[in-house]
């Protein structure tokens, strides 16, 4: 394979990363490594400009107070992150970036946060915690992972789910569906992070980002020993 390069930035990592979700960069990091593809990682915070080259973005999780501090800085760049999402962009955002990418969120206090509008999804805070570890079936297979979320997230009836709940809560408890996907775009409530713990998926990224920007002629992934990344969601998905 001829060595090849992505640029993977990593939105407001001050403010939305209280999960460990710097995990999933580690992951995508050591991955593109590990099969001799190059990467930049880029840290993208409040009042950065994103690099005019752009591969994978990913965004973590954040109290609502971190919310409220980044969301001005995001509604300046709202149309600008839709253009990038039309255009196929991979994205991963997990919990409350996920909230914020979806047309608003919608406080305990009954203050209105804001988002993007690239999910159609809005998410309102319940009346409690829905925490625990999670599965859900996808069409990239089995995913698992560990949800803390007070917000409850409804999608509109033709926004499509990232899969189906196996075992957990999902987006609000009680339709049965996680997480939302809109071309290239994931938002997901599954930590852990989720990557190291789901190879197929942290793949399934790379492999469309690489896709993107080098056309799917292109792309060639070699496996990697996952053994113990698959033992480490066998052993998550037994637990409560």
């Amino acid at each position: 394979m001829a060595l090849k390069s992505l640029t993977i930035v990593h939105l407001y990592p001050k403010e939305m990363n209280i999960y460990g979700d710097t995990g999933n960069i580690k992951t995508l990091a050591w991955r593109l490594k590990a099969r001799g593809l190059g990467y930049d990682l880029i840290a993208v915070g409040i009042g950065d400009q994103l690099p005019k080259q752009v591969d994978i973005m990913v965004a973590g999780g954040g109290q609502d107070s971190g919310q409220e501090l980044i969301q001005t800085d995001l509604m300046k760049r709202s149309k600008q992150l839709k253009r990038l999402a039309d255009d196929g962009l991979v994205i991963l955002v997990v919990c409350g970036m996920y909230q914020l990418l979806g047309h608003y969120f919608k406080t305990a206090e009954g203050s209105k946060i804001e988002g993007v509008g690239i999910f159609d999804a809005v998410t309102k805070a319940g009346p409690s915690r829905l925490i625990g570890n999670i599965v859900i079936q996808s069409p990239f297979g089995r995913l698992v992972g560990f949800e803390n979320h007070s917000g409850q997230t409804i999608l509109a009836g033709d926004q499509l789910p990232l899969g189906r709940v196996i075992k957990g809560s999902g987006n609000d408890g009680s339709s049965g569906r996680e997480g939302a996907v809109y071309k290239n775009a994931f938002g997901t409530y599954l930590h852990g992070p989720i990557l190291p713990k789901n190879p197929v998926l942290a793949d399934e990224l790379i492999k469309r980002a690489l896709e993107r920007r080098y056309g799917k002629d292109s792309v060639l992934l070699p496996p990697l020993d996952d053994g113990l990344a698959i033992q480490a969601a066998d052993l998550a998905a037994k637990r409560p």
